[in-house]
């Protein structure tokens, strides 16, 4: 049986003496941590219901001002790379790293991509001087400013997680292509953080984008 230092196991580290209690910490650690964001964004999401309850018309006509098609290809952008996150979890524990690594490499580009779209929609609203940091003064009323206010905090916080996923993301992957992260255990927590940043988005998708559909 490999010992504590053997290439084929993942080190183990104080004050744990099995790799299986130090695995379930690594996941236990995770899981409050994405429990701390989702509470950072359920108090965004508690503000854009008090919003909606304010003037539900009002609300439905600011978030008619957002680019629904582009809200939507990335909807679709995110919960593809989603997938391949998964998938890339699946093959690391069947002991399949380049696999692991390639579906890595694809959830980073979507991500990328995803970044890069929402960058060419924020540009396009700041030339319709719809965002309030470069348009103050543009709004005629003051509950579409508030709107914008609250979508343009809400989407670039949104976007800082991903972010954080895609350095989350190629570091599990270097680890995994070194044969540093043998259980998986990285990869697996960083596949989690992922789907936390793509559940995040698909609350904050009906909740900026389609409420002018349900009004």
């Amino acid at each position: 049986m490999p010992d504590a230092t053997s290439p084929e196991l993942s080190p183990l580290h104080e004050p744990f003496h099995t790799r299986a209690r130090q695995r379930e910490a690594d996941r236990l650690g995770m899981l409050v941590f994405l429990a701390s964001e989702a509470m950072l964004f359920g108090g965004l999401f508690a503000a854009a219901l008090m919003l909606r309850l304010l003037d539900p018309a009002a609300y439905a006509a600011a978030s008619g001002r957002l680019s629904l098609w582009l809200g939507t290809l990335n909807t679709a952008v995110l919960l593809t790379s989603s997938a391949l996150a998964a998938l890339a979890v699946t093959a690391a524990r069947h002991g399949r790293p380049r696999a692991a690594v390639a579906m890595l490499a694809g959830t980073m580009a979507l991500g990328a991509l995803f970044l890069a779209i929402k960058g060419y929609e924020w540009s396009s609203e700041a030339r319709e001087g719809l965002l309030p940091v470069l348009a103050p003064a543009h709004f005629t009323s003051r509950f579409e400013q508030l709107f914008m206010n609250l979508y343009l905090l809400a989407t670039g916080l949104h976007a800082l997680h991903v972010t954080g996923g895609l350095v989350l993301l190629a570091t599990a992957a270097f680890k995994r292509r070194t044969h540093e992260d043998t259980e998986a255990v990285l990869i697996g927590n960083a596949a989690l953080y992922w789907h936390l940043v793509d559940v995040i988005w698909i609350f904050l998708y009906p909740t900026l984008y389609l409420a002018r559909v349900n009004a």
